[in-house]
């Protein structure tokens, strides 16, 4: 489940949520107004002030205001919350460092509903005649954006299940949420000037809406079920369609431990690395084979079930952001990918050229920022004797340790490099939740801390690629 907070760690509980547009929308333009309130009171405090002062100022605003948001955001749940997590996703590489601290802001850990406040969407959702099959837990098991899980026992069978209930109506505030987001952006003036977010706003907004279609993620759960259903290493909770519905979805329960519990981070470095390399080959599978992912790898996705005999499994959760990429996306992405990896420039500007990340007639020096930007994401692959590897990033073995590196912040220095020196045109709206997913495996394995050699895993997805 997204961004899934364990409900156990919360005493208090929300009695309600504000779940009509009307009162949401009084809710965020209340903020949007504070905010320009405090920009008019800055501009005039600080107009003679040096502008190393004025910087502070500007910082000390952006927090206040970052405050509030998380103020007003324990009623409001719903896409707003869900929105935040995929822009700052979005916003670590391309947008300006203030902007994403705001979008960040949007992320609250807020505690789930109260079972009195759940219970009349279960009835909803439920006929009675189900529920009486079931015995369920009045305390949530686990709280997220969009709605929480609660374990359940099925009283014949003694079956232990979760069903994950949908908030109240926040299908319906998907769209005055987004245009508050974009309000407050533009209020603080955080985005540059020619930066369209338009295409990055409709692809968020159709995930919002593909991710309370809870029918819609029943058929995609049962979908890598099926596609990993021979394959011992993964786990994935099968869909039980008589507890289910447009707004409840009900699995089987399935155990295991999140990568950074304790137990876990004490299992040998092998075993670790093991499930780095399992993790990264279902990774290439999505993108290189299948052309389905599953995009949002928030750890709250993902446990581990530990096997005395050494045979560990990832256990798999929540496929609402699954998404389906076309050849005509995918074919240049992947030859991008693949030209990054052998140095092989002319490859990769052609791919690029094809996704319209550069045109033919940019500036030579942003092309070749770019490209270096691009050659540099792929560190975790090089081979010990690329030229690439100047600080021994990868071992004389091939092993890389993807705890241990600097790559992150070199990448970030990278974008803001091209943000600042360059017109910057919008990425492929396709691109935003293929780099979440990218940076969702980059952490998992640095939870892990995976020392592994990477390279011969995805070469045999690479060689395919004409």
């Amino acid at each position: 489940m997204d961004e899934k907070k364990s409900a156990k760690k919360h005493t208090k509980k929300i009695e309600k949520i504000k779940s009509s547009v009307f009162s949401r929308s009084l809710s965020l333009a209340k903020l949007t107004i504070q905010a320009g309130a405090s920009i008019a009171q800055h501009g005039v405090t600080t107009a003679l002030k040096s502008k190393e002062s004025k910087e502070e100022t500007w910082k000390q605003l952006l927090q206040n205001q970052a405050q509030n948001i998380s103020a007003e955001l324990g009623e409001l749940k719903g896409s707003l919350m869900k929105a935040g997590q995929m822009l700052s996703m979005y916003g670590e590489h391309f947008l300006p460092p203030e902007a994403n601290d705001l979008l960040k802001s949007l992320q609250h850990d807020s505690p789930p509903l109260s079972w009195e406040a759940i219970e009349p969407t279960l009835k909803k959702q439920l006929p009675p005649e189900k529920l009486e099959l079931l015995e369920i837990e009045k305390e949530a098991l686990a709280s997220a954006s969009m709605g929480q899980v609660h374990r359940a026992r099925i009283k014949a069978t003694g079956e232990s299940i979760v069903l994950k209930i949908q908030y109240p109506n926040v299908d319906r505030a998907i769209d005055s949420d987004l245009r508050a987001i974009k309000t407050l952006l533009g209020t603080l003036k955080l985005l540059p000037k020619d930066f369209n977010m338009d295409p990055i706003f409709a692809e968020v907004r159709e995930m919002l809406v593909q991710e309370t279609d809870y029918e819609l993620e029943a058929s995609l759960t049962e979908d890598f079920h099926n596609r990993l259903a021979g394959d011992s290493r993964f786990v994935v909770p099968k869909v039980l369609r008589e507890f289910s519905g447009p707004r409840i979805l009900a699995t089987t329960f399935e155990r295991g431990l999140r990568a950074d519990d304790s137990l876990i981070q004490s299992l040998p470095q092998e075993r670790r690395n093991r499930l780095a390399l399992n993790f990264l080959d279902l990774y290439f599978k999505e993108i290189f084979e299948w052309g389905v992912v599953q995009t949002d790898p928030h750890a709250g996705n993902y446990r581990i079930r530990i096997d005395p005999q050494g045979r560990d499994q990832l256990v798999l959760f929540d496929f609402g952001a699954t998404r389906s990429y076309d050849l005509d996306f995918l074919t240049p992405y992947r030859r991008m990918v693949k030209g990054s990896l052998f140095n092989d420039r002319d490859l990769f500007l052609k791919a690029a050229m094809d996704l319209r990340f550069v045109h033919d007639n940019d500036n030579p020096v942003l092309k070749q920022v770019f490209e270096e930007f691009c050659f540099e994401t792929v560190e975790p692959f090089i081979e010990y004797n690329d030229p690439r590897n100047n600080q021994g990033q990868i071992a004389a073995d091939g092993t890389y340790d993807w705890k241990n590196t600097t790559l992150p912040q070199r990448l970030s220095k990278k974008v803001f490099q091209i943000i600042r020196g360059f017109h910057f045109r919008t990425p492929p709206r396709e691109i935003i939740f293929l780099d979440r997913k990218t940076g969702g495996v980059f952490i998992f394995l640095a939870v892990l801390r995976a020392k592994v050699r990477g390279r011969d895993l995805l070469l045999k997805y690479i060689e395919r690629i004409s």
